[in-house]
């Protein structure tokens, strides 16, 4: 079976800059990650970034602040038979 090979871009060098109290790279379009958000660690004194992996839908439900307001109380409707 053949080995898929990632394709290599070789490094550049880029500019780091100030945006308010944080230090920042702007990422030239060859290096884009997808998506908006992107995971960064620190490996020695490399900074590793990679794309965020999508968020499963409990992590989602999970920021979501409670229901304020009460349910109404629905009325018992009487059923109607189903043919199965």
């Amino acid at each position: 079976m053949p080995v898929k090979r990632r394709s290599v871009i070789p490094e550049q060098h880029v500019k780091l800059f100030r945006n308010g109290r944080n230090q920042a790279v702007r990422i030239p379009r060859e290096f884009e990650l997808p998506g908006n958000e992107a995971i960064m660690r620190r490996e020695g004194k490399r900074l590793i970034i990679g794309p965020a992996p999508p968020k499963s839908l409990l992590a989602v439900l999970d920021k979501l602040s409670p229901i304020q307001e009460k349910f109404p109380t629905i009325a018992e409707l009487a059923t109607e038979p189903v043919d199965l």
